[in-house]
């Protein structure tokens, strides 16, 4: 029987059917570390690792026992992939099965941060509220607004049908290749100047190396006074200090952020500030799809041990 690592608690069916086809170990400690994941990867024939999990380069040098990981989750920056396949080793991540929770987040991001309902919730739970009034907790109108789209793939295409058809919104969108879609959506070559011709832009590309950055600091600075920005994609896609130095000159009106640059680290001059609302990481957070991205993760890797290619493969 194959030895399998699952490195964080996940949903117990899917942690049944794993015990009963694999020797199993389930990871109680929190992320692996990289000499964590280094040992991992002698001691397993496959592992189920999620973000923060340790797998750099330095993971895949030697003589490795475990020839598979079945990432939870669709992202997998935290994986060397292609160090991983220079040393044989498959990888495979969750597509399709949390884009419509990622979305939903990011359709709500989008209404916390222009209605100020993160602002609002605070006051009334410090007992600060002092009843109805003609400009308390003003914000910004939603529906008939632009978004800017910014990667349209499986997650950037679910928010903007949501945004065109649920509020009657424009949509612009950038994407380094060209891409066609089945709603009213205009494609704008350059970053900077579709930044600065929306009034909310929506983050959804995935991280990694290529995209670090992205958003930079010129590009946080050609958007528009009153603009708000959100990010369900990685926090490393973003220059976070450049952000904040954003948001709190007024530079933006504000942000909804779900991701960080260094999670679960989250910078005090960012906690401090009013004009942003910021979640832990809940783009996936609900009980049917963790329990789907468990399963498929594990179906990838059940695949693999019986001689198969993953479908899910991305090396």
């Amino acid at each position: 029987m194959k030895k399998l690592l699952i490195t964080r608690r996940i949903a117990d069916p899917v942690l049944e059917q794993a015990a009963a086809l694999f020797d199993l170990t389930i990871h109680e400690g929190g992320p692996l570390t990289a000499a964590q994941a280094a040992q991992a990867m002698q001691d397993y024939d496959a592992i189920l690792p999620t973000l923060g999990d340790d797998f750099s380069a330095a993971a895949f040098s030697g003589d490795l026992r475990c020839k598979m990981l079945g990432n939870f989750g669709v992202g997998y920056n935290h994986i060397d992939a292609a160090a991983a396949a220079a040393a044989g080793v498959i990888v495979s991540n969750t597509p399709d099965v949390l884009t419509d929770a990622t979305a939903d987040i990011g359709m709500m991001l989008i209404m916390m941060t222009a209605r100020r309902a993160g602002e609002g919730e605070r006051m009334v739970r410090a007992g600060k509220w002092e009843g109805f009034g003609p400009k308390v907790g003003l914000g910004t109108h939603v529906t008939g607004k632009t978004v800017g789209i910014v990667g349209m793939g499986r997650i950037g295409q679910a928010v903007a049908r949501r945004c065109h058809f649920g509020f009657g919104m424009n949509v612009l969108f950038y994407n380094r290749s060209p891409k066609e879609v089945d709603f009213p959506a205009s494609q704008i070559s350059d970053l900077h100047d579709l930044m600065g011709a929306v009034d909310f832009v929506v983050v959804t590309v995935p991280g990694g190396a290529e995209n670090r950055y992205l958003v930079s600091a010129a590009a946080l600075a050609a958007m528009q006074p009153h603009g708000i920005f959100v990010n369900i994609a990685r926090g490393e896609v973003v220059d976070e200090p450049a952000l904040i130095d954003a948001l709190e000159c007024g530079a933006i009106a504000g942000a909804g952020l779900d991701v960080y640059e260094h999670e679960p680290y989250v910078p005090e001059r960012l906690r401090a500030l009013e004009n942003c609302v910021l979640l832990p990481h809940l783009g996936s957070a609900t009980v049917e799809t963790r329990q789907a991205m468990g399963q498929m993760a594990l179906d990838n890797i059940i695949a693999w041990a019986e001689g198969e290619n993953p479908p899910q493969r991305v090396n």
